[in-house]
């Protein structure tokens, strides 16, 4: 191997993985392939389960050239169909075993708007983006829980209007790990929600040049105006097979590769990176570390409250923050304390990986609002909390655009 690929130039080791076996879906081309390829080089085994046999030998054989024999399989498997699932992990565990990882990488990305977009592209995006994770997860989950170890990650999309039939499958798959985090509490099987970013795959940009015209943008111009999320493939494969090998980190979490990078140790390329990062001012940085300071005080008086509320409330509260925020309550106060660390000591490289936790904190806030407007009755009790809870959701929004201005 002649140059140590990126994600070899973080914390982790061509050990950090050794031992394990992984499953990457969509592993051809693309931001799969570049998983597979960081995933083998942290030293898994690694199954390239591919619909195309072109695209999977291909892949299997310039991995084995660059990584070496041994370290990566094609297995030919089509993820919407339960026969070629159940036959792709037949295949791995008469090979392997076992399998402690499944990436839910393959995608299709039918784009228009809900009215025009024809029902069958709708039923292909579910067949690929839904039923595939399912049947994924059905084939390899009852072998983890025998184990009581194993990664499934499933993976999500920046998106909006006219996006539709691939938005909304890739939001169902948010909550399938969020579901599946919530069965499998209590196990040492983790389960997280990756998205990559904006990246340009020749599906992304397949998929653009469909969209674009739509916004009244050409391909350059939604490119620009998504600037903030572009992530190169690399980044984006790398991001995910950090986040693997870091996953406990991130268990029950929805994150973006960009987090998973910074956390391993992994720089970012210019373009992958936002500007604030530079250009923070000594002002804007007090003012971010006061809010800072603010936010995360809020969260540990909630969360220390609750220890006060009746048992089943307790847990419902708890598990309703985890489930909006992405995180337990305790792990929330860690990051926005790394955060607070960050914002102290002028390290400005990594706050932008923050800034989809503050939103999600100011995004928990805007739900209590509306709880407490079904449930708070008498009129000026509800005006007070709203106000607190309107106060609160301000200062998380407000951090999270110093932090990323």
């Amino acid at each position: 191997m002649s140059e140590t690929p990126l994600i070899g130039k973080g914390n982790l080791t061509r050990t950090s993985l050794a031992g394990q076996v992984a499953v990457v879906t969509g592993a051809g081309r693309g931001i799969g392939y570049e998983a597979s390829r960081a995933l083998a080089w942290l030293g898994a085994k690694v199954i390239l389960a591919e619909i195309y046999p072109g695209s999977g030998k291909a892949a299997a054989e310039s991995l084995c050239r660059e990584l070496g024999d041994g370290l990566v399989t094609f297995i030919q498997t089509d993820v919407g169909d339960e026969r070629s699932v159940a036959n792709m992990a037949n295949q791995a565990l008469n090979k392997f075993g076992k399998v402690d990882i499944v990436i839910n990488n393959a995608t299709v990305t039918p784009m228009g708007t809900v009215k025009d977009t024809p029902i069958k592209d709708w039923d292909y995006s579910y067949r690929v983006n839904l039923r595939g994770p399912v049947l994924l997860a059905q084939a390899f989950l009852p072998g983890m829980l025998e184990r009581d170890y194993g990664v499934f990650v499933c993976v999500s999309s920046v998106g909006g209007a006219y996006m539709g039939a691939y938005e909304i499958l890739k939001t169902a798959q948010v909550d399938l790990a969020r579901t599946l985090d919530a069965e499998l509490e209590g196990t040492n099987l983790i389960t997280f929600t990756i998205g990559p970013g904006l990246v340009n795959t020749p599906g992304a940009l397949a998929g653009i040049k469909e969209v674009a015209p739509l916004y009244g943008k050409t391909v350059d111009e939604f490119f620009a105006m998504s600037a903030d999320q572009i992530i190169s493939v690399e980044e984006a494969g790398a991001g995910f097979a950090a986040a693997v090998a870091l996953a406990p980190k991130f268990r029950g979490q929805e994150i973006g590769a960009k987090s998973a990078l910074v956390s391993a140790g992994i720089p970012l390329s210019e373009q992958a990176v936002y500007p604030v990062k530079t250009c923070l001012e000594d002002a804007v940085i007090s003012q971010a570390l006061a809010l800072c300071q603010k936010v995360r005080k809020v969260v540990a008086e909630q969360s220390a409250g609750w220890a006060d509320r009746p048992l089943f409330e307790r847990q419902w509260v708890a598990r309703d923050f985890k489930r909006e925020v992405g995180m337990p309550a305790d792990r929330c106060l860690e990051e926005l304390a790394n955060l607070e660390g960050c914002l102290e000591r002028k390290e400005l490289d990594g706050l932008s990986g923050y800034k989809m936790l503050v939103e999600k904190v100011a995004g928990y806030h805007l739900h209590m609002q509306k709880l407490a407007e079904g449930y708070v009755k008498n009129e000026r009790k509800l005006a007070e909390q709203l106000e607190i809870l309107k106060g609160w959701q301000a200062e998380a929004q407000e951090l999270a655009s110093l932090i990323t201005s």
